[in-house]
């Protein structure tokens, strides 16, 4: 059974954040729970996976995060406890339904996840989705370490049904992905079975619906500030005369600095757990004694903002020193750590402070850089070639997108030139292709395909556009984990419960799309052909590019590992190297070599070895 199932009451467990959060649902008697996986979030929806395929709890992976929360909101409002998870960017794609959820509110406790990426991990922007608690008028809860992100999931359950609104849950990758001990708590009986009541004249926002609901989400708003000024999650410590607010992680490392720098006599602490509606009353009675204040805050000046609005709203109108996000102290920039939180609090507040000093490593060799790289393998690689030579003396545009195949902007191949979103490469494509006279060609994995492509190309076709698709279909959503998609037959995978696999060759042709071809990319000479086929066509064509990614035919015992060597043939021309940059790949002695441990045998590189110099290695 799995390890989050079988804890027990007060039992103590090391836990990942994303770990500690599927607990806290489960404690809290979460019955439905969907996502779109994405990084940092991906460990919470593959540990609901998990748990779905042994207990009565629904787990799905929705084609996108608007589906997702689209699902739940209809769960919550049969009066079932369920979550929606993504990552920050993924709230922007769930954002047109989250507006109008929060007027409609729900029946059932509903939490939001939304796992924001400071210092972009695997992220394309720093986006602070404290903003869409604002923006919507939705309660914002935020954790600041592994066990709190345990039981802050059970207090925002309550909360969601005590205001009968979903409640977002931020959580940051520094807490997604650190380990903690736990203290588990017990495990609510789920409800899997509600009822809906239908109620038109609150669940169907026409105008005049919405004009009334939306009066309500203010009243909701009034009673969810009530709350905050007297939430256990929003704590003093110390009596000083110097002040610091601060959330999440910040709170860890501000109370790492305090101590570190010896000033807990004369500094007192704000935490906010529960950080909107913003507690004014508590803030202004915090600043009240405080004759300076800083602000600790990874990302926007989200709490900055509005503290200062507080203070000059306070009796008499505060005039401290209320500073945060400022040229010499703490950046809208990346993610914090305790070194930079110390010297900005000692700087802040005049400490002296004298710097650890760092290690010398003068007599140490420079560490090589290792930029990321797409896997031995890897068919991405040998589709990307062969669209390379398929194209040669054409100039091109190769908008690109979300996933693994991204990292094909990077040399030698240099397949990418311009990219925003999920599924963005169709929409650009359209464009590019219409004001220049370039040929289009670009690129979309599988998984995102479905998630937001197919909305593009049928724009492609309704609009006859003139560009080449290639669809990297890999067999999984390979960036985040392996997790399925619409795509993928489960029944490979021995789960039971999903219908047959939905073809993307027949949802293309669907479209109106009449060339199509299918490939098998690790045949080069038969690649190269297809995609110049496809590339002499006045429309939209599209390539199917089909090969099971390299690490998941290993994760299932379905990769034929058979490496690859160099003979003596070699006349070190280096087109493997030069051309395809595959990381089996090493320099020795000015000669080239491959790597066995790495090399799976794809025989790309010595398809392309002008001297044939690239053979199987015997067993032997």
């Amino acid at each position: 059974m799995h390890k989050l199932l079988t804890g027990k009451y007060n039992q103590k467990m090391l836990l990942l954040g994303n770990e500690a959060i599927v607990r806290g649902a489960l404690e809290a008697g979460v019955a439905v729970a969907a996502a779109y996986p994405g990084t940092p979030s991906s460990e919470i929806s593959t540990n609901f996976f998990q748990i779905s395929q042994e207990s009565d709890f629904y787990f799905e992976y929705s084609t996108n995060e608007i589906v997702a929360l689209e699902l739940v909101a209809a769960t919550a409002n049969s009066g079932i406890r369920s979550m929606c998870i993504m990552k920050h960017v993924g709230m922007n794609v769930a954002a047109d339904a989250l507006m109008t959820l929060a007027y409609i509110g729900v029946k059932g406790g509903l939490v939001i996840v939304t796992a924001d990426d400071p210092n972009m991990f695997s992220s394309q922007n720093e986006q602070d989705n404290r903003y869409y608690s604002k923006l919507s008028g939705l309660p914002l809860v935020e954790p600041s370490s592994v066990e709190e992100a345990r039981e802050l999931v059970s207090y925002a359950f309550d909360l969601s049904e005590k205001l009968q609104e979903p409640v977002i849950f931020r959580t940051t990758t520094r807490l997604n992905h650190s380990t903690g001990v736990v203290v588990l708590g017990d495990v609510k009986k789920r409800v899997t079975k509600g009822d809906f009541l239908k109620e038109p004249f609150n669940y169907v926002p026409v105008p005049s619906v919405s004009r009334k609901l939306h009066a309500k989400l203010l009243k909701n708003m009034d009673k969810a500030k009530e709350i905050s000024e007297n939430s256990k999650y929003n704590f003093t410590t110390g009596q000083g005369k110097w002040g610091i607010i601060c959330n999440g992680v910040s709170y860890n490392y501000v109370y790492d600095a305090v101590k570190d720098l010896n000033i807990k006599d004369n500094v007192k602490i704000l935490r906010l757990g529960f950080s909107y509606p913003m507690p004014s009353d508590l803030i202004k009675g915090f600043l009240k004694g405080c004759k300076k204040v800083l602000v600790v805050e990874e990302g926007e000046p989200y709490m900055e903002e509005a503290v200062k609005a507080f203070a000059q709203e306070a009796e008499e109108g505060r005039t401290l020193s209320i500073k945060g996000k400022e040229k010499n102290l703490f950046s809208r920039l990346y993610e914090f750590n305790p070194a930079l939180v110390r010297r900005c609090v000692a700087q802040y507040f005049d400490v002296a402070y004298t710097p650890a000093q760092p290690v010398d490593v003068a007599d140490i060799p420079e560490i090589p850089q290792r930029p990321p790289s797409m896997c031995p393998g890897c068919p991405h690689r040998a589709t990307y070639f062969a669209v390379k030579k398929a194209s040669e003396g054409l100039e091109t545009i190769c908008p690109s997108d979300i996933g693994c195949y991204t990292l094909g902007f990077l040399p030698p191949l240099s397949m990418g030139d311009f990219h925003i979103c999920m599924g963005s490469s169709i929409g650009t494509s359209c464009g590019f292709s219409k004001v220049t006279d370039k040929k289009v060609i670009s690129f979309i994995g599988d998984s995102t395909f479905f998630h937001s492509g197919i909305t593009g190309l049928v724009n492609a076709v309704f609009n006859n556009h003139n560009f080449t698709l290639v669809i990297l279909d890999n067999g999984t959503t390979a960036m985040t984990g392996h997790q399925p998609h619409p795509g993928v037959d489960m029944k490979k995978l021995n789960l039971a419960g999903y219908n047959s696999p939905v073809s993307i060759e027949a949802v293309v042709k669907a479209v109106g799309v009449s060339k199509v071809k299918v490939i098998k990319p690790f045949n080069i000479d038969k690649s190269i052909a297809a995609i110049q086929d496809a590339l002499n066509f006045k429309g939209v064509s599209v390539i199917i590019s089909r090969e099971i990614c390299a690490l998941y035919a290993k994760r299932f015992k379905k990769l034929k590992k058979k490496p690859f060597f160099v003979s003596d043939k070699c006349k070190n021309h280096r087109k493997c190297i030069n051309e395809l940059g595959c990381p089996a790949f090493v320099v020795e002695d000015n000669r080239v070599k491959i790597d066995p441990v790495l090399c799976v045998g794809c025989s790309v590189c010595a398809q392309i070895c002008p001297e044939n110099a690239i053979l199987p290695l015997k067993e032997n």
